[in-house]
């Protein structure tokens, strides 16, 4: 003989989601805004890297850093975090850094022209002329000593 079968009352069904147009246009707003930020954002990303690369800025009237640079390299990276926490201390100060990435065309030529490998900063005057060769790994705060005294040089 079949066992009876308790019956119990079904949970009601989850009411589904009204949308309205102001609904729709209001996350519509928000997902605009976040399209266009990073549009931005990345905009303004490619224009700062464009013009770390442009190695036609030596000799361009402003003292010149160049990080001689492999972008695969832990070193180099490090060298140029370092590099950039040493010019935080030369905020508006009229020296340019410029990277120079050996895996582009125009970095490599750059290293060859000067005869240096990556894990090297060259520091240039105003006209382009190269008065000193950093190589290696270098803390922030040494850095900072070798950017003032280039600056207080070629200035």
């Amino acid at each position: 003989m079949p066992k009876s079968r308790k019956r119990t009352k079904a949970a009601p069904a989850p009411k589904a989601a009204t949308l309205s147009r102001r609904s729709v246009l209001s996350g519509g707003a928000v997902a605009s805004a976040v399209v266009v930020g990073s549009g931005i954002w990345g905009a303004n990303s490619f224009r700062t890297y464009a013009a770390e690369h442009d190695l036609a800025r030596v000799g361009q009237g402003s003292p010149a850093i160049v990080q001689i640079h492999d972008p695969q390299c832990p070193t180099c990276t490090a060298l140029q975090k370092q590099t950039r926490a040493a010019l935080r201390d030369f905020d508006d100060c009229g020296m340019t850094y410029l990277v120079a990435d050996i895996t582009t065309p125009s970095g490599a030529a750059f290293a060859r022209r000067y005869n240096v490998p990556h894990v090297t900063l060259l520091l240039f005057d105003g006209a382009g002329n190269l008065h000193r060769q950093v190589q290696g790994l270098q803390q922030a705060a040494r850095l900072a000593q070798v950017f003032a005294a280039h600056k207080a040089a070629v200035t």
